[in-house]
């Protein structure tokens, strides 16, 4: 069994929480919340504390908190004997102290607390600097989802502003749309079957297969009737999307 304690109580920290609380092979031992923001959110049975002094002695520590405090949290960490890893894609693993056993647990996701997510079809990433830890690493994760790879610290960083493009990006432009809809006084939930069948279809497709639209058609009298209708950012997105959109087609063909 290998026991865990989970550091954090954000996104991330509250459906790792979940996924090890019933993951076989694992037990979740304790939580450690410094400010204790999102604590209603969390199994009231498990134990929490907010002083690193008081951890229990656990196989693994899982670092669920911004990117910016992994460094100096790890400092504080250097009495703990297990192994200590952090969940950041963009972060690499020698952020954590050299003290440490260091190593990394990247869930390939976006999360909120809340919004229910099967972790088993998570993708996980797993870094370490040694056999024995990675071996442990390894197990932790293929408890945790059927889908586990690993990459160093490089070539997560590349993973990670992939995932940006596919994930972060394409969600603004899901805003801009809703924007757009309500400036034109029209209903959103009209895009949304659109929205969840360009996710279904890519995941048979290549993206460039599946890309429609005017500019992949290279239509200028659509693209210069919507140029009309937007203004500011949006003006300067769809101007810059289109285009690159065009050049790809230009390559492709």
């Amino acid at each position: 069994m290998i026991k865990v304690v989970l550091l954090g109580s954000g996104n991330v920290a509250y459906h790792l929480a979940l996924a090890l609380k019933s993951a076989e092979q694992v037990e979740l031992i304790q939580r450690y919340s410094r400010k204790g923001n999102n604590d209603a959110f969390f199994d009231a049975s498990l134990p929490c504390s907010n002083n690193l002094q008081d951890l229990k002695k656990a196989d693994i520590y899982i670092l669920a908190i911004k990117d910016d405090s992994i460094g100096s949290l790890s400092e504080k960490l250097q009495h703990l004997k297990g192994l200590v890893v952090h969940t950041s894609g963009s972060i690499g693993i020698k952020a954590l102290h050299a003290g440490l056993n260091r190593g990394v647990l990247y869930p390939v996701q976006t999360f909120t607390i809340k919004q229910n997510i099967d972790f088993n079809k998570v993708p996980l990433v797993i870094e370490a600097e040694t056999k024995d830890d990675f071996q442990l690493l390894q197990t932790l994760a293929t408890s945790l989802s059927e889908q586990v790879f690993e990459l160093n610290s490089s070539e997560r960083e590349n993973l990670h502003v992939s995932a940006v493009f596919a994930n972060n990006f394409s969600n603004y432009m899901f805003a801009c749309a809703e924007a757009l809809c309500k400036e034109f006084n029209l209903p959103f939930d009209i895009l949304r079957p659109i929205i969840l069948e360009t996710g279904k279809k890519i995941q048979t497709m290549d993206p460039l297969e599946a890309q429609t639209g005017p500019a992949r058609r290279n239509d200028q009298a659509v693209i210069e009737k919507h140029m009309e209708l937007l203004q500011g950012d949006k003006k300067h997105i769809y101007t810059l999307l289109s285009d690159a959109i065009y050049k790809a087609y230009q390559l492709k063909e």
